[in-house]
């Protein structure tokens, strides 16, 4: 059975289980004003902090399920299920072992430069490697280092691209140049599933500290897509996520 302590997908802790210090502190203080008899609005803001809290993490663990496996924003991506995908901006492989227990006969190569801090400690090629064995699909894995702005791997020869909260970190010049990566690598129809980072209501409800985010801008991402030479096939939302399923044009 997985658990939150299931993986270790290694995001900071403040993300993760932050909230359970105030909610211990807040929810301790309205305890002891209500039986105290303090006054009433210290039990209900107190209450209130701590509700906010518990909120922030149910929506953490049981929404963004942010240390399980990342369920595919779509069901249309490698419907066929199976192909050779790389995951471009892997990490430590949440969305490539998701993906892998979606789709049984698919194959994922990761790429990431593993290099610098991306709101992950310690990210490295046996990180990726260890969740994909926990998650029984290691052998349908392998992880290397590479850059999204120069992706080492052969021109059309893969079936599918995956790639999720990475594209969008680079500098705004360089997201062209990573798109135009990701074409090269796919086969004539190749499919690309790009998540990025979307501030919406249930963020600011999560985390105002990670809302400072710039929020995606749908229109410029379909921009840039079509002008990388991608079909688009599926534009959607899910929480604090903005995703497109695009196929590599003629």
């Amino acid at each position: 059975m997985n658990t939150p302590f299931t993986y270790d997908f290694g995001y900071l802790w403040p993300l993760t289980w932050g909230p359970a210090i105030p909610f211990a502190i807040f929810g301790g203080l309205a305890l002891v004003a209500y039986f105290l008899g303090w006054k009433r609005w210290i039990t209900v803001m107190s209450g209130t902090l701590a509700a906010w809290c518990f909120t922030m993490l149910v929506f953490v663990h049981l929404v963004f399920r942010v240390n399980l496996p990342m369920d595919l924003p779509t069901d249309q991506f490698l419907a066929s299920g199976g192909g050779e995908v790389v995951d471009v901006g892997a990490g430590s492989g949440r969305f490539s072992t998701g993906l892998l227990l979606a789709r049984p006969n698919a194959r994922v190569t990761a790429i990431d430069i593993y290099d610098g801090f991306w709101g992950i400690n310690g990210n490295t090629p046996e990180r990726f490697m260890r969740n994909a064995s926990i998650a029984g699909v290691a052998n349908r894995a392998q992880a290397q280092v590479g850059d999204a702005r120069a992706i080492p791997l052969a021109d059309g020869a893969y079936d599918g691209v995956i790639s999720s909260y990475a594209i969008d970190h680079l500098r705004r010049e360089e997201i062209p140049t990573a798109l135009s990566e990701v074409k090269r690598i796919l086969k004539p129809g190749g499919e690309f599933l790009l998540a990025v980072v979307h501030i919406d209501w249930w963020m600011m409800l999560v985390s105002p500290v990670l809302a400072h985010h710039p929020s995606a801008n749908p229109e410029r991402w379909h921009q840039m897509l079509m002008e990388a030479g991608f079909e688009i096939k599926e534009q959607g939302t899910s929480p604090a996520s903005l995703h497109f399923l695009a196929v590599k044009g003629s």
